[in-house]
């Protein structure tokens, strides 16, 4: 019967066993569906594919992630790959159609398998920033393995996500540029409005001095976004506040040089603090120095035995 329906096109085989019992295009859902009938028992859909269920990624992985118990013998097929996990039962949600893991068992699975802290951070950070879980749901995850990468980071990470950090961008600014440096702790995630109406929040600001750091991840910079930014920094600039702007290049590669520009801004508005270098040769170094004033100028070139001509270009620059 199913090879007459077979052979007659009125059934067509998608995996071994499994079969579309209809005509026309295989949708995503069919296909997930399909999958999970192909592995048997006890098999979830799992990383990328259940972080595309859960909308934890706004793409679809080419490769169908599946994760079966580890006592099971399945035969991978094409496009589908195959994870073995001996909690395989544990980490399925409950009434899911098609079976998937949870968004904490998902997240700690993708961790397992990034390649870079970046990549980890990432996805611990888009699962608290989009509200899909919370600082008390992943600690109890990562608890339940007795094995896992990462694990002093990860506890790290989900305190600053939990914190406001949104971003893998964001996490290495607080990391590298202000716990490094000894900067003061600002707001973040600070909501504001436009003078048209529109609702934002601002990544990082310094209230009592009036200062406000944007953070800006994106590889490109359209020229619909380079307004948007325009129009927050207008805005900030209409509440009397200076808005600085860092991306990637100045965070990652540039944290000390980035720090000591904080600092430097932070100290014009009314910090009376000093950054720390973080290592020998930090550029943060010069900003420990106390502020030239005229006076002090005046009385060190006194001092020298230099003339007063001196100190009062100084001091007029």
């Amino acid at each position: 019967m199913i090879k007459f329906r077979v052979s007659s096109g009125r059934w067509r085989q998608i995996y071994p066993g499994v079969y579309a019992t209809f005509t026309g295009e295989l949708n995503r859902g069919t296909r997930l569906w399909a999958a999970v009938l192909s592995a048997g028992p006890g098999a979830a859909l799992s990383h990328e594919t259940a972080a595309e269920l859960h909308r934890l990624t706004d793409k679809p992985a080419e490769m169908i992630h599946l994760t079966v118990p580890v006592k099971r013998r399945v035969m991978a097929v094409e496009g589908v790959s195959l994870h073995r996990s001996g909690r395989a039962a544990e980490a399925v949600q409950g009434n899911t159609n098609p079976p998937r893991t949870t968004v904490e068992e998902t997240v700690l699975d993708l961790t397992q398998t990034a390649a870079t802290f970046d990549d980890v951070c990432g996805w611990v950070t888009r699962a608290i920033a989009r509200d899909l879980t919370d600082e008390a749901r992943l600690r109890q995850a990562i608890n339940a393995r007795p094995r896992l990468r990462w694990r002093s980071d990860l506890h790290e990470l989900i305190v600053a996500a939990a914190g406001g950090d949104h971003s893998v961008l964001e996490f290495r600014y607080h990391r590298d540029v202000e716990l490094a440096h000894g900067l003061p702790e600002p707001s973040r995630q600070v909501p504001f409005v436009t003078s048209a109406g529109r609702r934002g929040r601002r990544d990082r600001v310094y209230e009592e001095y009036g200062v406000v750091v944007e953070l800006d991840g994106r590889l490109g910079h359209p020229a619909e976004n380079q307004w948007k930014d325009k129009a927050r920094d207008n805005a900030a600039a209409a509440e009397g506040k200076q808005s600085l702007r860092y991306g990637w290049a100045q965070v990652k590669w540039k944290a000390c040089a980035t720090a000591a520009e904080v600092a430097r801004v932070l100290r014009l508005h009314g910090w009376d603090g000093h950054p720390k270098p973080c290592s020998p040769g930090c550029p943060v170094q010069r900003e420990q120095a106390p502020p030239v004033t005229a006076a002090s100028t005046r009385a060190g070139s006194l001092r020298s035995g230099r003339t007063t001509c001196a100190p009062a270009r100084s001091a007029a620059g």
